[in-house]
């Protein structure tokens, strides 16, 4: 895992758009829904290992989702952290 240092700051552009932010938002929720079906398919298939790869990459996709809900400032979603 990779530590900053206090007085290290990393360089950032702030040069996405909105439009960049939203269509990355769809994106994850697409590869949600995807990671979802694969967890089912795992699951009728009794494929213990695919269904916990699946499952952690939906939760993944959760935060991410729920992130960028945030970033853009959507009614109703909590801070991410919490």
């Amino acid at each position: 895992m990779y530590l900053m240092s206090a007085d290290t700051t990393p360089n950032r552009s702030y040069d996405r758009s909105w439009e960049e932010i939203e269509e990355m938002l769809n994106r994850a929720e697409i590869k949600r829904k995807e990671w979802k079906a694969w967890f089912e398919e795992c699951r009728k298939n009794e494929d213990r290992d695919g269904m916990k790869e699946a499952a952690r990459n939906h939760k993944a996709l959760d935060g991410v989702v729920k992130t960028l809900r945030w970033t853009l400032g959507e009614e109703g979603v909590p801070n991410p952290l919490d």
